[in-house]
């Protein structure tokens, strides 16, 4: 895949350098600030979908390149196809559990009249806020080691 004679997978691999960590952050600070649910909500599931999407788009482009360069054989660039598929499936699962809390845990409405939020003081909320966090650090960790693993790749 190219775009302007461009290989593809450099420029994706940028929107998933900026959602994937925003995403993973923006997932803790959803699942352990109550207060910023309502503001945040909406923001967290867009860059979810948003990396997901990134992902999947820098997956099926960088097995071109590395299919047309001749690179699929070179170690490095296996381990870094292997990260790389590691975080499209992290991020794919990401965005059901980001879902899922986006659903299921309130948080105090920005409408006066309150309408709209949720109470989140059940077991269920703590258990979605965890699962949530537990996600969102993964998240961060399959971003860097992808992202590591392409750096060595291209630079050693």
């Amino acid at each position: 895949m190219e775009l302007n004679g461009l290989p593809l997978h450099p420029l994706i691999v940028h929107a998933v350098v900026v959602f994937a960590p925003l995403t993973g952050v923006a997932g803790l600070v959803y699942a352990a600030v109550p207060r910023w649910r309502w503001w945040l909500r909406w923001p967290l599931v867009i860059a979810a979908v948003l990396a997901a999407g990134a992902a999947v788009l820098a997956a099926a482009s960088g097995e071109d390149l590395a299919e047309a360069r001749g690179l699929d054989v070179l170690p490095a660039v296996h381990t870094h196809e292997e990260a790389g598929e590691l975080l499209r499936n992290v991020l794919l699962a990401n965005v059901v559990v980001v879902a899922l809390a986006a659903w299921l845990l309130g948080g105090r409405s920005a409408l006066a009249s309150g309408r709209g939020a949720r109470d989140s003081r059940g077991a269920l909320s703590w258990v979605v806020a965890g699962l949530l966090a537990v996600a969102s650090v993964v998240v961060l960790y399959a971003a860097f080691r992808a992202g590591d693993t392409g750096a060595r790749a291209v630079w050693g």
